[in-house]
C-alpha cells in the first residue's frame, strides 16, 4: 500500500483511507454490524490505515462499530472522529464550547476504545466560539495525550490561519471531487502556505460519479441525498453528462468511473488522502484499484479542459445547511 504525509505533520497514512459514516447513518439505515466488522478488518488487511468517523454518525453508532472492528490492530491504524454538535447530534445545532469539547472527548475515547484519539476534527466552525478558544482546548488535550493530531472540516481560510496560529493544524477535511472543486481557489494555496494535509470526503460525488445513479434511482427514505437540491431527479438526469464523461474516459482506459475520479483527486496534490465510503468489499477493492493507475499531465488536461465545459447542476446542499457547511 502507498502511504503519504498530512502536510508537515508527520502524519502517515495509507494513500487513500476509508470513510465510514455510510454503514452507520446518512444512506439509509445502519447495515449489519457484523457484515461492516468484516468490511473493516478487510480493509485494513488490503493496506488501509486511515479510518474516518464522527461522533454524530449515528449518533455513536459508527465509533462504537469503528471501537469492536479495529480492536485487535488498534495501534496500527489512525482513527480519525470529529466533535462540534450539541449531545454528538447533527440535527441539534453545532456546540463547540470547550466543555462540551472535554465531554465528547471522553465519549469518543470510551466508544473507540482506545486512549487517545490520532485526528481529532471540529466537525463545522461553530460561529458562537472563537476558534482559538478550540484550537486551544485541543492543544490542552494533546499535552494531556488523549489527542494526536488537530483537524478542522469544511473550515474557511480565515479559521484555518486563526486556529493553526493556536495549535497547528494536521489536516483539513472538505468535499472535494471533479464535481466540487471550489477548494482549489482559495483553500489549496493556504494549506500548501501552512504545512496542512488535505482528507477529500465525497471524492466520487455521493456516489453520483459511479455511474450507478441517474434521474430514476430511488433512495431509501433516510437517505440524506434526498435533500441535496444536486440529488434532485431533474439535476440528476442534467448532471449525467458529466457521469457520460467520466464513463468515455474511463472506457478509454480500461477503468471504472470511480477509478478515473480517484486517481484524478490523488493527484492533484501529494499531501491528499481521500476518504471514499463503501458498505461492499467489492467497492472496496475497486476503489484502492485507483492507486494503480497512473495519470499523465495530458490525461489530467484532457478531463479539466472536458469537464470546465460542463455545467453542474445544483448546490450541493440546501440553503438552510450552505451556512455551516463552510466555504
Amino acid at each position: 500500500m502507498k502511504t503519504r504525509k498530512l502536510g508537515n505533520s508527520g502524519l502517515e497514512v495509507s494513500a487513500l483511507g476509508l470513510g465510514c459514516m455510510g454503514m452507520s447513518f446518512g444512506y439509509g439505515p445502519a447495515h449489519d454490524k457484523n457484515e461492516m466488522i468484516r468490511l473493516l478488518r478487510s480493509a485494513y488487511e488490503k493496506g488501509i490505515t486511515l479510518f474516518d468517523t464522527a461522533e454524530c454518525y449515528g449518533p455513536f453508532l459508527n465509533e462504537e462499530l469503528l471501537g469492536e472492528a479495529l480492536a485487535p490492530f488498534r495501534d496500527k491504524v489512525v482513527i480519525a472522529t470529529k466533535f462540534g454538535f450539541l449531545e454528538g447530534d447533527s440535527k441539534k445545532g453545532l456546540d463547540s464550547r470547550p466543555e462540551w469539547i472535554r465531554k465528547s472527548i471522553e465519549g469518543s475515547l470510551k466508544r473507540l476504545n482506545t486512549d487517545v484519539i490520532d485526528l481529532y476534527y471540529q466537525h463545522r466552525v461553530d460561529p458562537n466560539v472563537p476558534i482559538e478558544d478550540v484550537a486551544g482546548t485541543i492543544k490542552d488535550l494533546i499535552q494531556e495525550g488523549k489527542v494526536k493530531h488537530f483537524g478542522l472540516s469544511e473550515a474557511g481560510v480565515e479559521s484555518i490561519r486563526r486556529a493553526h496560529a493556536v495549535q497547528p493544524v494536521t489536516a483539513l477535511q472538505s468535499e472535494y471531487s471533479l464535481w466540487w472543486r471550489t477548494p482549489e481557489e482559495e483553500i489549496f494555496p493556504t494549506l500548501e502556505e501552512l504545512g496542512i494535509g488535505f482528507v477529500p470526503f465525497s471524492p466520487l460525488g455521493r456516489g453520483f460519479l459511479t455511474a450507478k445513479i441517474d434521474e430514476n434511482t430511488q433512495f431509501d427514505i433516510t437517505d440524506f441525498r434526498n435533500s441535496l437540491p444536486r440529488f434532485a431527479p431533474e439535476a440528476r438526469k442534467t448532471n449525467q453528462a458529466f457521469v457520460e464523461l467520466l464513463s468515455k474516459m474511463a472506457a478509454e482506459r480500461g477503468v471504472t468511473n470511480a477509478q478515473i475520479a480517484l486517481a484524478w483527486n490523488v493527484a492533484q496534490k501529494p499531501w491528499i488522502v481521500p476518504i471514499p465510503g463503501t458498505t461492499k468489499l467489492h467497492r472496496l477493492e475497486e476503489n484502492l484499484g485507483a492507486l494503480d493507475l497512473k495519470l499523465s499531465a495530458t490525461d489530467l488536461s484532457e478531463i479539466n479542459e472536458a469537464a470546465s465545459k460542463i455545467t453542474i447542476e445544483g448546490s450541493r446542499y440546501p440553503e438552510h445547511l450552505q451556512k455551516i457547511a463552510g466555504k
